[in-house]
């Protein structure tokens, strides 16, 4: 397996969410090693973008997005999820990460169906607290470097044919920019 390296991540935020698509996120816990397919992503940037976490200023919760590419950005939203996050840009801009909000389920399915405590599969990972739970990603992986970890990582996959954009989920600001990113089936 052939984790992405660091370089991959110094791209513009938006370029590196389309490049996402159809890479594998690996996670492993002991013996138990599940995958899935990143499915769909939004970028968040900084300047220009209020729907950003780092739109405003630095804080304790989205320092990271300032930091190193490569790492991992968790956070705790709704007072009950958590949501998983690349940091991600061009070396000439501030902040920027790529939300990862759905996989398919590759390998693993039974401890990710276990995790979540369901059986349907087209439910199981399809938004971004479900693959959360279901790959068992909690606050304790903020500030991993997916670059050199070998419990949470992602992996090279297969270029999608086809990838259909639209307006970001969920958000009320910037709802112009079309950066949330699926594979079309």
């Amino acid at each position: 397996m052939n984790i992405l390296p660091r370089e991959f991540y110094l791209e513009n935020t938006v370029s590196v969410a389309k490049n996402l698509l159809g890479k594998k996120i690996v996670r492993k816990i002991g013996r138990v090693e599940m995958i899935g397919i990143i499915t769909e992503t939004e970028a968040y940037r900084h300047k220009g973008d209020p729907a950003s976490h780092a739109f405003r200023k630095i804080t304790e919760r989205n320092k990271i997005m300032f930091g190193e590419v490569g790492m991992a950005y968790v956070y705790f939203t709704y007072g009950m999820h958590y949501c998983f996050n690349v940091v991600a840009r061009h070396p000439k801009v501030k902040a920027g990460a790529v939300l990862i909000r759905a996989i398919e389920p590759e390998k693993g399915i039974k401890s990710m169906q276990k995790n979540r405590k369901i059986e349907n599969l087209k439910n199981l990972t399809n938004g971004p607290a479900k693959l959360c739970q279901a790959l068992e990603i909690t606050k304790n992986h903020y500030g991993v470097d997916l670059t050199t970890d070998l419990k949470l990582f992602i992996i090279d996959g297969d270029r999608p044919k086809n990838i259909v954009s639209s307006s970001r989920i969920g958000i009320k600001e910037a709802t112009d920019k079309l950066w949330n990113f699926k594979i079309k089936i």
